[in-house]
């Protein structure tokens, strides 16, 4: 998987995940080169992802500081303990919400923890990350954050975008999808990913916006979209237009059998 520099001081760490009648999702990690070294996210956990090489390809993962997790999904948190592991004086920036969910499975070591909650900000030495909640998430321990020394904003998954093949879902930048396109795209990432913006309140949903236009960030980072430059005021629009929409309905088990009898029988099989 490529690793993108986008600015001299943030590099993505390239994935992507095909999820059928979906498309491919782009599933990003993001290394920010603070004086204080941060990992956004820790990508999938799938065993033929090796996270750690992946860092390595940016910086030491030893000299890694604090690990920004905007949230516990596990599409954030496949190489967060090998990170941790090989980064002794790392703390993974997290909530309340997001440690206790982790304790379900694979707890996070709480003196490794440091809580963060929206409106509240982390100096990692020559910038401040200040944490906010995206308008779209999918887990309600979701904190983006806005990059004070370089305007870019980390989204989580808000903005995100299934895309048609393995290129576009892993590409340098989102421009490299049609305009419409992406706004279709990114319509129908927001009634899967949010099925909830069915039943909001519109005005209250649009005031949710206010962070992202007070600060005008130039180049938006989602986990789930190729980096954004250029373009937020037109995503910005194309979420606003997501309320009221109706959520995604899947595949019911009938599919699933049509789906399952045009495959050819394994050797053996009955």
């Amino acid at each position: 998987m490529p690793v993108h520099k986008v600015r001299p001081d943030i590099s993505v760490l390239t994935d992507s995940l095909e999820v059928p009648g979906i498309g491919h999702i782009p599933v990003n990690a993001f290394v920010l080169l603070a004086d204080q070294p941060v990992v956004v996210d820790t990508g999938l956990g799938l065993p033929d992802r090796n996270f750690l090489e992946r860092v390595a390809a940016v910086l030491d993962p030893a000299d890694v500081r604090w690990i920004w997790l905007t949230h516990p999904d596990r599409d954030h948190t496949g190489g967060i303990f090998d990170l941790l592991e090989a980064a002794p004086e790392a703390r993974v920036v997290t909530t309340f919400i997001a440690a206790g969910i982790m304790s379900c499975e694979h707890p996070l070591p709480l003196d490794r923890a440091y809580l963060l909650n929206p409106g509240q900000s982390l100096d990692v030495g020559d910038r401040t990350l200040s944490g906010f909640r995206p308008p779209l998430f999918d887990n309600p321990a979701t904190v983006g954050f806005f990059d004070n020394l370089s305007g870019t904003c980390f989204s989580s998954d808000c903005f995100g975008a299934p895309l048609p093949t393995v290129e576009l879902a892993q590409a340098e930048d989102a421009r490299e999808v049609g305009a419409e396109d992406l706004r279709s795209a990114q319509l129908l990432w927001a009634t899967v990913d949010s099925p909830w913006v069915q039943n909001v309140d519109v005005e209250k949903y649009h005031d949710s916006f206010q962070p992202l236009r007070d600060r005008k960030p130039d180049l938006i980072l989602s986990t789930h979209l190729p980096p954004a430059a250029g373009i937020t005021g037109a995503m910005l629009d194309t979420l606003g237009a997501a309320a009221g929409s109706p959520p995604f309905v899947g595949p019911d088990q009938e599919a699933l059998q049509q789906l399952l009898s045009t495959f050819e029988p394994s050797a053996g099989g009955r």
